[in-house]
């Protein structure tokens, strides 16, 4: 999602971190992508019960410390501008807070053997397997229905 700078700002803005933003460069895609391959390691590492890669782990505390976005109260409600790097930060500072709360045992990888995306499953029984049903869920099924419809045995009219 991150190969330009202006999807990056697009996911920020869809993210909900940010209301407006300034536009983002070449190097604001680098260190967004290297900060999202880090938090994935890490997110990989707490997974499988494993200690955290301590490069992933440095990617992702130096991104925290650095300023982030300043959510303010306007008449009209919540407003945040901010800066790539507020968001980056932002998005590093996140991934802290769900790397060291209660919500580790809830991450699940997406069943989609195409999609590398992580959930948190609070589904009732912990038996949710896609990341979203408006998107691996539905393609999945989709096709689960197609294969069953085709090798289904038709009726033959004697």
């Amino acid at each position: 999602m991150f190969v330009t700078p202006e999807r990056l700002n697009a996911w920020y803005m869809e993210s909900g971190l940010l209301d407006a933003i300034t536009p983002g460069t070449e190097d604001d895609v680098r260190e967004a992508t290297a900060v999202r391959e880090a938090v994935y390691r890490l997110v990989t590492d707490r997974r499988l019960g494993e200690e955290f890669d301590r490069e992933a782990l440095a990617v992702v505390n130096a991104g925290a410390r650095k300023t982030p976005v300043i959510p303010q109260l306007t008449l009209g409600g919540r407003h945040a501008e901010g800066t790539t790097g507020q968001a980056l930060a932002t998005v590093a500072r996140h991934a802290v807070e769900l790397l060291s709360g209660p919500d580790v045992p809830l991450m699940k990888e997406c069943g989609n053997p195409e999609c590398t995306r992580v959930h948190i499953d609070r589904s009732r029984g912990m038996r949710r397997q896609w990341c979203g049903m408006e998107s691996c869920g539905n393609k999945i099924k989709a096709a689960a229905y197609r294969a069953r419809k085709k090798t289904a045995p038709t009726a033959s009219a004697h």
